[in-house]
């Protein structure tokens, strides 16, 4: 399949799931499970930092003019996209990410996977929960949010990965 097919079938996907159904669970205490930067995360390493950026922003600005956030996911969306190749630049394998598709948990490992994405997941929901709170004397809310929306956040890319994507055949 043609990879602008698929990323934009992923698009729509992670848009629906994102706005349909996890800004619509009423779990409580602060938490807000958010799957869509795992799409960011999956687009190919080889495009460009000013097109992931572009993508980034119409990716979170389709999924604000669903939720009413008036531009928390795209600015969201956008330091990921910012952070994202500094980070693989810093955790890359030793012989590049060339012949590499996806950046799945199975193409990558799960180290690398927990290190680059839980980083940039951090970095993301750190940001998200700053700009929606805006107020530092609101910092035990912050901290709250983010100690209950990162790990479900997390666990959900994860399990999203493992039900949707193949291991790849060891070749004979």
């Amino acid at each position: 399949m043609n990879v602008f097919v698929a990323n934009s079938i992923r698009f729509i996907l992670f848009v629906l799931f994102q706005v349909l159904v996890l800004n619509n669970l009423e779990i409580g205490g602060g938490m807000y499970p958010m799957l869509y930067p795992l799409f960011i995360l999956l687009l190919p390493f080889e495009m460009g930092t000013i097109p992931l950026m572009l993508i980034a922003f119409f990716f979170g600005l389709t999924i604000d003019a669903f939720s009413n956030t008036f531009g928390l996911h795209a600015s969201s969306a956008l330091v990921f996209a910012f952070f994202r190749p500094i980070i693989f630049k810093l955790f890359s394998p030793r012989d590049g990410y060339e012949n590499i598709e996806v950046s799945s948990v199975y193409t990558m490992g799960f180290r690398w996977f927990l290190l680059t994405f839980g980083l940039l997941l951090s970095i993301h929901h750190i940001w998200f929960f700053i700009v929606e709170v805006f107020k530092i004397n609101e910092i035990v809310l912050i901290l709250r949010k983010l100690v209950l929306s990162l790990p479900v956040s997390f666990l959900l890319a994860l399990l999203t990965q493992f039900i949707f994507f193949q291991k790849k055949k060891a070749e004979r």
